[in-house]
């Protein structure tokens, strides 16, 4: 995996100091595998059986043996940075999902895309 390029832009105090930068995308490797990623919406870990609950959730539980069940993990309540956190299992900011958004801003913590130096379950 490649390492996400220095930042070559300029953070100033302002905005209109500021200067945004954008580096090359990345391409996958030869042969990287199809993952399938199963998120579910306003559900908490103490829903499903293989948390401990007592609610039956027969089909997730044989998911969660069978696959990557994490026990440690952060969120937050927007949607792509929730998903970012979910896929690393580290904090939205540090790995460039700040919040939502349709392009990167040029600013590091706010990419609009997870941190190629982020390693996910993907």
């Amino acid at each position: 995996m490649s390492s996400e390029p220095y930042f070559q832009g300029h953070i100033g105090r302002y905005t209109s100091e500021s200067t945004p930068w954008w580096p090359d995308p990345p391409t996958p490797a030869p042969g990287s595998p199809n993952v399938v990623f199963v998120m579910l919406d306003d559900v908490g870990f103490a829903h499903l059986g293989c948390y401990g609950s007592s609610i039956d959730t027969p089909n997730m539980d044989r998911l969660a043996a069978n696959g990557i069940r994490y026990r440690n993990f952060h969120t937050t309540t927007i949607c792509s940075p929730s998903r970012a956190c979910l896929l690393t299992g580290r904090n939205h900011h540090s790995v460039g999902m700040r919040t939502n958004s349709n392009y990167d801003t040029g600013f590091p913590s706010a990419r609009g895309a997870i941190s190629p130096r982020a390693a996910t379950n993907a």
